[in-house]
């Protein structure tokens, strides 16, 4: 019964996720037309709405699932995701709707402080869930996949950083509206970093390495994996105390980007030796080459190769979180929940491949635009990532839907 619970609670925050992704990519589209949208969408709020919204609750409903079964425990206080779910909803929409022409800074407030109790929760309910087993030395493993024993052990002890990012970022979040000590200086950007790089980047390290190679029935590059979650770990740090201050800002960039490019690298391995060809590898393959040149896109901001126009660090930022976090997620929620279960019309994995192309040919676009300074170029590129995003949540609704 305990593990229904959580099982129905994890679907619905991945349900809202989906959401949320197409409530982002409709600012971004509104962003993108400019004086010609109705609505002007501030940038604050589109990325509250990619990360504190789309990212981050997909992030809350796989780890309600996923991390106490790899640190072979079962979830303690089952009710835990009830509890928390309405809080971060309603945190994020909060958090998103303050910057808004018209909106109270109450709103703000109101929704870091629940955004900040629903992550109480998550950080509370797995840290005790896991209070015997902090490292995760113990996994779970056995039978077929006792030979991967070492690589689960190794990215297990990384998940209690992921909580501790997290805890910080909220706490961020939380000190930018009521003025409380040790954040003064910590602007959104730098907490953005933390919360998707700290959070949902090591935190795919992390889950990705013990998940992926079960999917694709092969084995990453033992040495890749720990300078992957090492270097995960201590870049977002990094960044975000020298985010534009040198030396640090080159330091973090040279991590996040070591991190990043060395998962896609293990990822391309471990794809290149699987006969399994499902819609999923080819989304997180798909994540996982937008992640490099978001990446590369930063150390050129960081080493001063490339301007930090607002035209590339809006790209910089669709790259690293639609691209690598989001087709990442894409892909793994096709693997959790395939569309083709639904009964629904337009159900299938050529549907889901769709949304896939969709999500990456549209960054392209805007990566290409960005870089030859076409808005045109721009704007086709935030239609056809919206396409994807309702083709994505159609499915993953309609799945839901019928469950």
């Amino acid at each position: 019964m305990g593990a229904g619970v959580v099982t129905r609670w994890s679907r619905r925050f991945v349900a809202a996720s989906a959401v949320f992704l197409v409530a982002w990519q409709v600012g971004a589209l509104a962003d993108g037309l400019g004086a010609a949208s109705a609505v002007a969408v501030p940038r604050r709020t589109r990325v509250v709405l990619a990360v504190y919204g789309f990212v981050l609750h997909a992030v809350f409903g796989k780890a309600y699932s996923l991390v106490p079964s790899y640190f072979d425990r079962s979830l303690a206080p089952v009710r835990a995701p009830a509890v928390h779910f309405p809080l971060t909803v309603l945190g994020a929409m909060g958090l998103a709707a303050a910057p808004l022409a018209g909106v109270p800074e109450l709103a703000g407030t109101l929704g870091a402080l629940s955004w900040s109790a629903g992550v109480t929760v998550f950080v509370a309910a797995l840290a005790w869930t896991v209070r015997d087993n902090p490292t995760g030395r113990e996994t779970g493993t056995g039978g077929a996949n006792a030979h991967r024993r070492g690589v689960d052990r190794l990215a297990n002890a990384f998940v209690p950083v992921v909580l501790a990012y997290l805890a910080v970022g909220s706490y961020a979040t939380l000190a930018s509206y009521l003025g409380l000590p040790g954040f003064e200086t910590l602007a959104a950007a730098r907490t953005a970093h933390l919360l998707a790089a700290g959070v949902a980047a090591l935190l795919i390290f992390a889950v990705g390495f013990r998940l992926f190679p079960r999917f694709l029935v092969a084995s990453p590059p033992r040495p890749l994996v720990g300078v992957v979650l090492a270097a995960g770990a201590v870049g977002p740090a990094v960044l975000a105390a020298g985010l534009y201050r040198e030396p640090l800002f080159r330091a973090g960039a040279a991590l996040e980007a070591l991190a990043v490019v060395g998962f896609a690298l293990a990822y391309a391995l471990l794809f290149a030796r699987s006969e399994r060809r499902r819609v999923g590898f080819y989304a997180v393959l798909s994540g996982a080459a937008a992640g490099v040149c978001g990446v590369s896109l930063g150390l050129g901001f960081a080493f001063a190769s490339l301007a930090a126009s607002p035209a590339l660090t809006a790209v910089h930022l669709r790259l690293n979180v639609l691209g690598f976090l989001g087709l990442t997620v894409v892909g793994a929620t096709y693997q959790f929940y395939p569309p083709t279960v639904g009964r629904f019309p337009g159900a299938s994995d050529r549907s889901a491949l769709a949304s896939v192309a969709l999500l990456a040919v549209g960054l392209l676009a805007e990566l290409g635009g960005a870089l030859a300074d076409s808005p045109p170029a721009v704007l086709a590129g935030r239609t056809s990532a919206l396409a994807g995003a309702l083709v994505f949540a159609g499915l993953v609704l309609g799945v839901f839907a019928e469950r």
